[in-house]
């Protein structure tokens, strides 16, 4: 059987008007896995969420989910998907458990009120069930969309900017949560603005930018091959060029900052640590020519550093 769960070719997607939101996007999705889409404002990410999930009717290519058509075969796989959408979309005045137990019934799913309450256990919502939702906080309403999304029991869930508006402890909480949904077998595309969700649970990461898919790899290639090490290194005296003895290290020479007289700046190595050792050979090159510094940042480059070079750069070659 293939790990292979959702098989997206050629996916383009053009508005009236003639806004391209998709351009021949290729993706396939392998079981069991957390991917994580990011892209900047605009970049598609709802769109490509709503074709697969049957909101949004491509202009060409295709999606194959569960081995069905979803030009085709729709039904029978759309009720194997769950969609957490971006924006709060649901009855405020329902109470929670009628909330979730009618999105159950809408995938022809029959009544389980145990499987509701634990649903609504898992993500603590039990002891609000009778409780309308529009009493519930910003964080509650959006575990509510989660528990909506999980009543028929998906084995695919998108999560479209799952933790937008919540605070930082409620978002750690749904990491946990979203990791436990993994452990039980459920395969999840989330996309995000908080890139440290990705660097937190991914196991793979695609980039999309302008309706194209720039880049997508396991997260930890991604951070080995593209992956940097910078070092800002604030001098006791200053320097008016780079002395020769330097000349291997790539280095830039710069006025200092905060009151250094000068600042050399490091920038290379790799996410295999290369960088921090080259680090190392750096402040032994300087003590054998004598010069002196009085601090040094060292700075390892993130899932975001390198999100924010990618898109950048592509948006300078449009």
């Amino acid at each position: 059987m293939s790990d292979t769960i959702l098989k997206i070719e050629n996916l383009s997607k053009v508005y009236s008007g003639g806004v391209r939101a998709l351009d021949n996007v290729d993706l396939e999705i392998k079981r069991g896995e957390i991917f994580a889409l990011l892209g900047p404002n605009g970049a598609g990410k709802t769109t490509l969420i709503g074709a697969v999930c049957g909101l949004v009717r491509p202009t060409s290519g295709t999606i194959t989910a569960f081995g069905h058509d979803m030009g085709s075969d729709w039904r029978a796989a759309r009720r194997r998907i769950g969609l957490v959408p971006q924006e709060l979309s649901t009855d405020m005045f329902e109470q929670v458990q009628h909330a979730v137990a009618y999105s159950r019934g809408l995938f022809g799913r029959s009544p389980d009120k145990a499987r509701i309450d634990e649903i609504l256990r898992s993500l603590s919502l039990h002891e609000k069930r009778a409780v309308q939702i529009r009493a519930l906080s910003g964080g509650m309403k959006r575990r509510v969309l989660i528990a909506k999304a999980l009543a028929h029991e998906p084995e695919l869930l998108f999560l479209d900017e799952p933790t937008a508006g919540v605070d930082v402890e409620l978002r750690k909480g749904m990491w946990e949560q979203i990791a436990a949904l993994r452990e039980q077998g459920v395969t999840i595309i989330l996309t995000t603005h908080y890139i440290e969700e990705a660097e937190e649970m991914a196991d793979r990461v695609g980039i999309i930018s302008g309706g194209r898919i720039l880049m997508v790899e396991d997260k930890a290639a991604i951070m080995e091959r593209l992956g940097t090490t910078e070092a800002v290194i604030a001098l006791a005296s200053p320097l008016d060029s780079l002395p020769e003895g330097l000349g291997r290290f790539p280095l830039e020479l710069r006025a200092g900052a905060n009151g250094a007289a000068s600042e050399l700046v490091y920038r290379g190595g790799d996410g295999k640590g290369r960088g921090r050792a080259e680090i190392a050979e750096l402040t032994k090159a300087l003590v054998a020519l004598g010069i002196d510094y009085v601090g040094i940042d060292i700075h390892d480059s993130s899932l975001e550093d390198i999100f924010v070079s990618l898109v950048g750069e592509q948006g300078n070659d449009a």
